[in-house]
């Protein structure tokens, strides 16, 4: 049978929090047995929206990423009393009944996405809009809202989601907790890599350096290249933080500058000048 799927589009999320404020109108208030009772009006973020500031002025980014349960396979939080129990479509449901005073449940979960009901002493999470989709709809709620289609909802064979994984580079957020799941990733990058950027300059004529190669090696083998704006600006990115980088700055007629660094995280060197050969 197809199973769930949500596809969460890094580069598309603007944190406009529309995926949020469904999920607090379809949830809160409202009780879907035998899925959920009513999530508390406030601490629960069922979809939580991270932020993140990549770099530094005046080269700088911010990357957003929704987070709901990830609807893992073999999810570490499933009981075997089923208080936590997976759907055959994929979704994994927590029993509002059978997980009553459980408060171990919400320790269970490596994402930190399952919260506790203080009222109602019963952990709670994401149901993927279960009651929803039983009755026929197509879409969930986050997905239905999403105006940039950051998040979209793909039900699909196992063969068919593998091949689309394959074919447009999707990712589990961190596969080292939790190796498969239903929530999908592209553009992943730009929340858990890091980039090295700077302007460059060239100095006897003191103009924005246009057309330079930038070239990013580590152990003496190009990882990544770009070349400069029309601003002398570049961005080379999906580096790995913690790692050590040479960048080499290349044009013609101008000597090689080159520059070692080590990536605790996004870097912007500032301007960079380029002497005549």
């Amino acid at each position: 049978m197809k199973k769930w799927n949500l596809i969460i589009d890094v580069a598309r999320c603007h944190d406009c929090n529309d995926c949020f404020l469904a999920d607090k109108d379809e949830f809160v208030d409202n009780e879907w047995l035998p899925y959920s009772v009513a999530q508390p009006r406030h601490g629960h973020r069922w979809m939580n929206i991270g932020r993140k500031e990549r770099g530094q002025y005046p080269l700088v980014q911010v990357a957003y990423q929704p987070v709901p349960c990830l609807h893992c396979e073999e999810a570490p939080c499933l009981t075997a009393d089923g208080a936590v129990y997976a759907r055959p479509d994929g979704l994994v449901i927590i029993d509002p009944v059978k997980a009553v005073g459980r408060k171990e449940i919400v320790e269970s979960c490596p994402y930190g996405v399952i919260y506790w009901n203080e009222e109602a002493q019963v952990p709670q999470k994401c149901t993927g809009c279960a009651h929803l989709l039983d009755e026929g709809w197509t879409e969930t709620r986050c997905s239905q809202v999403c105006p940039t289609d950051a998040i979209t909802f793909f039900p699909a064979e196992e063969a068919e989601m593998a091949a689309k994984v394959q074919a447009e580079g999707l990712e589990v957020y961190r596969p080292d907790l939790v190796p498969r799941a239903h929530v999908y990733y592209k553009n992943l990058y730009k929340w858990t890599k890091a980039f090295l950027a700077a302007s460059v300059v060239f100095k006897d004529t003191d103009e924005c350096a246009e057309g330079v190669k930038a070239t990013v090696s580590t152990a003496g083998k190009a990882a990544k290249a770009a070349l400069t704006n029309n601003y002398g600006d570049f961005m080379v990115d999906e580096l790995e933080p913690g790692a050590s980088y040479t960048l080499t700055l290349e044009a013609p007629g101008y000597q090689p500058l080159t520059r070692d660094v080590t990536l605790e995280a996004s870097l912007s060197l500032g301007q960079l000048f380029l002497e005549r050969a």
